[in-house]
């Protein structure tokens, strides 16, 4: 039950994630033609689907669509639900020794059978389109520029920037914790100067610490989670989940309904985070083309001026 003073207090910025990936990608598109028509370089992403999960296989369709739509080159590797680790670990060495394909995308999660760390090792860290490579996640933490970038969490990046001007000294909290999304977002946040609490389900009495934040990411697949009563007035609430209801109904990790009116910024689901984690593969498919060819620019994610990167 939310208290008096935290309803409806806002008048909250609902942010259009499709939106702000359409001008990303228009942004890619334009790059990529000059890339070909200067270069000869059609930039090349090859994706790795393992069947099984209609999920993942609705998304990475999307994926190749919106590559090609923009002039990426997009190739789809489709492995059987028992391929081996061995198999997956050939087709990824094939196409790090392909100097027409800069990026590597293995889709996940995997089947149960298979450990996916090694054959996210395996692949070349300049074509590591997710930034799972320990090296890349290395650099990330030493705040290196020239390596690709976790797609969701700089997607998420984006859009606090369409809305924050100066992140300095705000409190970011971020709920979740994997490798894919919630540690390099705390990173990222960290390079804004903000003070960042890593949050995950587990955390006890994780409703006082979201309470605090100016700043609130959430990224655990756990629908609802974020009550209304949870969230700071005026907060910018990014909600990274996504999850299919036995009803059909698709939500997020956040209560939309409780949290719209408090939060002076929210994400819908679907809608916010989801295009822009597809942009941001397309950036870093475009930017490893131009790295390859030794070509300088700024960087395709300076959608803002207050961007760091």
């Amino acid at each position: 039950m939310m208290s008096e003073t935290a309803k409806q207090q806002h008048d909250t910025k609902i942010i259009d994630g499709l939106h702000i990936a359409r001008i990303l990608e228009r942004r890619i598109a334009e790059r990529t033609k000059t890339l070909q028509h200067t270069h000869g370089i059609i930039p090349a992403l090859g994706v790795i689907l393992v069947e099984g999960n209609e999920a993942s296989r609705i998304y990475v369709n999307h994926k190749m669509k919106i590559a090609e739509s923009i002039g990426i080159s997009a190739r789809l590797k489709t492995l059987p639900p028992d391929v081996k680790a061995a198999d997956i670990a050939r087709q990824i060495e094939g196409w790090n020794n392909d100097p027409e394909l800069h990026g590597i995308l293995l889709q996940l999660p995997l089947p149960e059978h298979i450990d996916s760390y090694p054959l996210l090792q395996a692949v070349a860290p300049q074509k590591d389109m997710d930034a799972l490579n320990a090296l890349n996640a290395g650099k990330l933490f030493w705040e290196q520029k020239n390596q690709p970038v976790s797609c969701t969490p700089m997607g998420c990046l984006l859009l606090l920037e369409s809305v924050i001007t100066d992140f300095t000294g705000l409190h970011a909290v971020v709920v979740g914790a994997s490798q894919l999304v919630g540690r390099p977002m705390a990173q990222l946040l960290l390079q804004k100067n903000c003070t960042v609490t890593n949050a995950h389900i587990a955390t006890r009495d994780l409703a006082a610490l979201t309470r605090q934040a100016d700043i609130l990411v959430v990224a655990t697949g756990s629908p609802g989670l974020i009550r209304g009563d949870m969230v700071k007035p005026g907060a910018a609430v990014i909600d990274v989940g996504i999850t299919r209801l036995d009803d059909g109904r698709i939500t997020g990790d956040v209560c939309f309904d409780e949290v719209k009116g408090i939060a002076s910024a929210l994400t819908p689901v679907p809608g916010g985070v989801g295009p822009m984690t597809i942009a941001c593969l397309m950036a870093n498919t475009l930017t490893a083309a131009e790295q390859s060819a030794g070509i300088k620019t700024e960087s395709v994610f300076a959608l803002y001026q207050n961007h760091s990167r």
